[in-house]
């Protein structure tokens, strides 16, 4: 495989991984507001792990998600 298609094929993964990510965290994120959960002025850590099969691979990142307009 040619390093630009490669680099298509890692894009398209990580374009749907990303979208579909968002969506449930949307999600999850509503169900807590309504079920009085979270108030929505939190800080929420957040954490993401690849990993690929076949590969010696598992790469984590982490970060804050800021709710308050703050933010």
């Amino acid at each position: 495989m040619s390093d630009d298609a490669l680099n298509v094929q890692i894009r398209k993964c990580l374009k749907q991984f990303g979208v579909t990510s968002q969506q449930e965290i949307e999600r999850a994120l509503e169900h807590a507001l309504e079920s009085g959960s979270l108030s929505g002025d939190e800080n929420l850590g957040i954490r993401m792990t690849l990993e690929v099969d076949g590969l010696a691979l598992k790469h984590t990142v982490s970060g804050q998600l800021q709710l308050g307009e703050d933010s």
